[in-house]
């Protein structure tokens, strides 16, 4: 689905102060391999390149946010099979941008979820929510907002899809840059899930059955 985000602030605006999203790593842009399980897949759709002349500049870096790229439930806060309810992964993201003489910036990206169904879920759908942010070189953030992603699972255990967003960022002047922009994306993710993801926690495996097994890490 293709969703336009026009954010509205120059840079004289007073910015907004977003605390943990600025401060966490952030995630290259290669993909991963989801924690969620899955069989019905949609096609991924490519951003091919825009047809234009040259940009006035580059293009604002599109990342994941390392913290939010992953999205577990899990019972209890315990890291076993088991207990695993609906699971997320943003598994990568592709951008391009158009922008000359004083027109505002315009990002198209395209992020591909791989979204899973555990044991503990309930019912055969989720409603996902992610983010978009913008910030500004020093990483202070200048807008955020927020999607709702509904999936159904239609039976099966694991699913991708394809989400677009475009993004217009104002520009001060036709001297301002893309670079002086980044783009952060991520899951709407409790604390708990925050640090889960932080310390690159994965699922216990429990070979015997009777105990909580072993815990792999990345």
């Amino acid at each position: 689905m293709r969703r336009v985000l026009a954010l509205a602030f120059v840079a004289a605006v007073s910015l907004a102060a977003l605390p943990d999203a600025a401060q966490a790593q952030s995630r290259p842009q290669n993909g991963q391999t989801a924690d969620g399980n899955s069989t019905e897949t949609r096609q991924r759709t490519r951003v091919m390149p825009l047809s234009r002349r040259a940009n006035a500049g580059p293009c604002p870096v599109v990342r994941i946010l390392y913290d939010a790229a992953r999205y577990v439930e899990l019972q209890d806060q315990r890291a076993v099979a088991a207990n695993v309810g609906y699971t997320g992964e943003i598994e990568g993201v592709t951008s391009d941008c158009r922008y000359r003489d004083d027109d505002p910036i315009v990002v198209d990206t395209n992020m591909l979820f791989a979204l899973g169904k555990g044991p503990s879920a309930e019912g055969d759908g989720r409603t996902y929510r992610y983010w978009v942010a913008v910030t500004s070189r020093d990483q202070a953030i200048l807008a955020k907002e927020y999607f709702d992603l509904p999936v159904q699972f239609d039976g099966q255990d694991r699913t991708r899809v394809s989400e677009s967003q475009t993004i217009v960022i104002p520009r001060a002047s036709a001297q301002t840059s893309g670079a002086n922009f980044e783009i952060l994306i991520g899951f709407d993710v409790t604390p708990e899930m925050a640090e889960f993801n932080r310390v690159g926690s994965r699922f216990c495996v429990d070979a015997s059955g009777t105990s909580a097994g072993t815990c792999i890490n990345r």
